[in-house]
């Protein structure tokens, strides 16, 4: 069968399979979803040896350490995923909710009730808990999947795949529910994107190469979960001590994802002060750095920046410095370089705080606290389908209500338009 007939069989079974799961109770999803997690639970085997091959594969293809990190499933990432879909179950059912109600003048009662989108297709890379992850959130939230991983986690997602579809079967989950693509060649993502009547929404995950071929072919609406080029500034009001938790937390902790910075811009007022410190407290972490000229001449172990410093996503131990004269300075950076992710400001003075908050256009801002929290169970939305970089219609950690759309229900009693 050609690659085109192919998907469009995919969209054709997956639109089938939607109408079923938007009827389905809370209770009945909720069953599928405890019993994907039982059968994650014994097959913890065969994704060990499934994850082992695309690990060898992996380094034997020189991925970087921070690709290999994110393929990687330990005990304690298999114990979270599984864990995961316990606690999406767990969760309040946001399908059927009333967002608003009213009455009309001529009797009518119009409500606006929270529903399914439909077929959602997962474009991603390296990271196979996103075959978990988003499976759990859509399932939850009456919609049908197509996931399309990457090859680097080939064998790991297709056992994934297998042990979710086994599992919800067992309690009702309609037949092709879940699909997996299954081949690496890239035609198969715009195929999938271009499937008009069938494909309700697409989100893609990963590098940008990847978005930017997703949005280029897509014929249906795609929210994209662009790259994380987040900052942190310190504002010359910054407690010191502070800062450098938030700092080193915030690139160190796990440099490999998307929440994790990339730049940090200093005021000048503070830049002396701080930066030798920090400087170190990287290093001992075995982080390079390099900055602007001022931040060069405050500390040797600096490389000079280039302009496309500012733009990257290093993903790794690797951070960016930049010295600013004031915070509106800062605010006109991070607008200017970061990707509209995930941006923090360290500083007591409460009115900075709040110009930053105002001023800086991203999905998330935080005041004195770490940039890696931003992430869908951190913020007791359970697990996440994506970080949104967009504004519609969904921005920032994407949970259960993100997955749905609404329609309007109106009741009358045999009212007509005069």
């Amino acid at each position: 069968m050609q690659l085109h007939e192919t998907m469009l069989k995919m969209g054709e079974q997956a639109k089938v399979a939607s109408r079923q799961m938007a009827s389905f109770s809370a209770r009945k999803k909720n069953a599928m979803l405890m019993a994907m997690a039982d059968a994650l639970d014994a097959g913890r085997d065969r994704i060990v040896a499934e994850n082992a091959k695309d690990m060898e594969a992996g380094r034997e293809a020189a991925l970087s350490d921070a690709m290999l990190d994110r393929l990687l499933l330990s005990p304690a990432r298999m114990d979270s995923m599984i864990a995961g879909l316990r606690d999406v179950a767990a969760l309040k059912d946001p399908v059927g909710s009333v967002i608003s109600r009213w009455l009309r003048p001529n009797g009518l009662e119009i409500v606006k009730q929270r529903v399914p989108i439909g077929v959602i297709g997962i474009i991603y890379e390296s990271r196979p808990n996103v075959t978990v992850d988003t499976t759990a959130l859509c399932l939850k939230t009456g919609n049908v999947i197509i996931l399309r991983g990457g090859k680097e986690a080939w064998h790991t997602n297709q056992v994934l795949a297998s042990l979710l579809i086994e599992g919800g079967r067992s309690k009702g989950l309609p037949e092709h529910a879940i699909q997996l693509v299954e081949t690496t060649d890239r035609e198969a993502v715009r195929e999938l994107v271009q499937l008009e009547g069938y494909l309700d929404l697409a989100i893609p995950r990963g590098g940008e190469a990847l978005i930017r071929a997703v949005t280029e072919h897509a014929r249906v609406p795609v929210i994209k979960h662009y790259k994380g080029v987040c900052q942190v500034y310190v504002d010359a009001s910054a407690d010191q001590a502070t800062a450098l938790a938030i700092i080193e937390n915030a690139k160190c902790q796990r440099p490999g994802v998307c929440n994790a910075i990339e730049t940090v811009v200093l005021h000048r007022d503070i830049a002396s002060a701080i930066l030798p410190a920090m400087v170190t407290r990287l290093r001992e972490r075995s982080c390079t750095i390099c900055g602007d000229e001022s931040s060069c001449a405050i500390s040797s172990y600096l490389e000079p920046a280039s302009e496309d410093d500012w733009y990257a996503e290093y993903l790794d131990l690797r951070l960016a410095v930049r010295i600013v004269d004031t915070l509106e300075d800062a605010v006109e950076h991070i607008n200017r370089y970061g990707s509209h992710h995930s941006d923090a400001i360290v500083a007591d003075d409460e009115k900075a705080q709040k110009v930053f908050t105002q001023r800086v256009d991203s999905a998330v801002v935080y005041v004195n606290a770490s940039t890696r929290f931003t992430d869908g169970a951190e913020f007791g939305m359970g697990a996440e389908i994506g970080i949104s970089t967009d504004k519609l219609h969904a921005r920032g950690p994407m949970g259960l209500e993100e997955l749905t759309t609404y329609k309007f229900v109106v009741q009358g009693r045999g009212q007509i338009r005069e």
